[in-house]
């Protein structure tokens, strides 16, 4: 029999004996993935009351005990243990637990006891002894844990996805995203757990390690940051595209506002993205709280219209409307502004013959010709003003528009209801003539420009023309109405 030291400088105290198991339970696995052999075994033998953990690859030599690492770990892929972690600080975990090791294979029989310091008779410290193999033809290796508890083992085996519970939902090029169990997230490296997230929506199993999640991984292969592998985590979720992770992230995302949603949902890249997946595969219609409060008949039509609505933040909605800007119809991402102007664009005016209106409305509707003298004529490109039964809705407001110019149709069109008063009436026509004229949009300089311009040719003819009473002041036939607040300008 020989022996040789150990050489454990640093005993990890913090260790359990769950550590230690997996220790073990990651070398057989390595050797399973590096010799391609068969599964590893971890059984109870009932007659020695002793826990085995065997795989079936080439079988330890005591040199392993004398290697930090070794080329062939570091440079093989989906390794668990290349790391700087070996075998040692599994050993004297198990030493200081009162845990009996034996390790059997081809090579040799191995197990552990105190021996004095070569050249320091004054110390003590963690050996290993070498004996003759009882089976020269066992294949693997076997490590016979004595005294330890079945608790222990099962605990052991809990830092392996290989025995938990979470399968793959969707594999990426970054590493898999997994079913969780329970109610805490998971992180693996290479299917060896690494940290617990309380608040995170699924569980992820890292393959593709940066330098980042290199160096974070300790000695103690335990308690590594968050910030090490967020931004794998983030990437194995943007390269994710089937409609179980869609569907899930959207449904976390609706919770968003209401400070419920998982910590993936903070990302903004991956609430974009959980947009993105979601309208490839359903009719989604994206909106804000504050849009819901503002258009509720609108979004009651949305979903009434077979929209399934899902609520973002702000930030989100923003960042989206900003790539819809670069995007074709077909790829742009449903956000409510969108819904609201293909709603317009698909909108059937009903329009009211002059003759069908009553005689108030007639006499209202009659004083277009009036501005239109005012401002000195009708504008050539001004073909029609005509009135309408239904009125499209405004695309910031989501509230009904008093009056629209239509280009294509070079008409301008008044909501019914605007002729119940004159003087709203005029200021709507004024308001529509100025955006024919300008050929610009509400709050452009070009149209306050035109508008103004209007307003400035009105009021001097009207005070040219208009009567006076004995002080001299202007006559107005218009008078102030209660504000409506069903009616908004355009």
């Amino acid at each position: 029999m020989k022996k040789f030291d150990l050489n454990i400088e640093k005993i990890l105290e913090n260790w359990e004996t769950k550590h230690a198991v997996r220790e073990i339970i990651a070398n057989a696995l390595d050797e399973q993935k590096l010799t391609n052999s068969n599964e590893i075994k971890i059984v109870k033998d009932i007659v020695s009351n002793s826990w085995i953990i065997k795989d079936f690859g080439r079988g330890l030599k005591y040199e392993h005990f004398t290697q930090k690492e070794n080329d062939e770990k570091l440079n093989s892929n989906g390794i668990i243990g290349k790391f700087g972690i070996g075998l040692k600080d599994a050993m004297a975990t198990f030493e200081r637990k009162g845990i009996a090791v034996r390790i059997l294979s081809k090579h040799g029989d191995i197990t552990l006891g105190k021996s004095q310091k070569t050249g320091f008779d004054d110390l003590i410290t963690l050996h290993a002894y070498i004996s003759e193999p009882t089976n020269k033809n066992l294949i693997g290796t076997e490590f016979h844990l004595k005294n330890i508890s079945d608790f222990d083992i099962q605990e052991g085996k809990k830092f392996f996805l290989k025995f938990n519970d979470e399968p793959v939902i969707e594999d990426t090029k970054y590493g898999s995203v997994l079913r969780k169990s329970g109610s805490q997230g998971k992180i693996y490296i290479n299917g060896v757990l690494v940290a617990i997230e309380e608040n995170f929506l699924f569980s992820y199993n890292i393959t593709l390690l940066n330098a980042s999640i290199k160096k974070a991984i300790n000695r103690e292969r335990t308690n590594v940051g968050r910030t090490a592998y967020a931004n794998t985590v983030k990437l194995i979720l943007l390269e994710c595209q089937s409609e179980e992770i869609g569907s899930k992230l959207s449904l976390d995302l609706s919770q968003y506002s209401l400070g419920k949603s998982h910590d993936e949902l903070k990302w903004l890249d991956v609430q974009e993205h959980t947009a993105k997946i979601l309208n490839k595969y359903k009719r989604v219609v994206f909106v804000t709280a504050q849009e819901i409060e503002r258009g509720t008949d609108l979004v009651n039509e949305a979903r009434q219209g077979g929209a399934e609505i899902v609520v973002i933040p702000t930030n989100l909605r923003d960042k989206i409307a900003s790539q819809n800007e670069n995007e074709d119809d077909e790829n742009k991402i449903r956000i409510f502004t969108e819904f609201v102007q293909e709603r317009n664009e698909n909108f059937e005016f009903k329009i009211v013959d002059e003759n069908d209106l009553n005689e108030n409305e007639k006499r209202v509707f009659s004083k277009k010709d009036k501005i239109f003298q005012l401002i000195g004529g009708k504008p050539y490109n001004i073909k029609s003003v005509v009135v309408s039964e239904t009125m499209q809705k405004d695309n910031i407001t989501f509230s009904i528009k008093a009056g629209l110019w239509v280009p294509l149709t070079q008409s301008i069109i008044i909501w019914r209801p605007i002729l119940r008063n004159e003087q709203e009436f005029l200021g709507i026509l004024l308001h529509e003539i100025s955006h024919a004229t300008s050929s610009a949009i509400d709050a452009t300089r070009a149209f306050e420009n035109e508008l103004t311009r209007l307003l400035g040719v009105v009021g001097m003819r009207a005070i040219s023309n208009g009567n006076y009473d004995e002080n001299s002041n202007p006559i107005s036939n218009f008078s102030y109405p209660e504000p409506n607040n069903e009616k908004k300008n355009s």
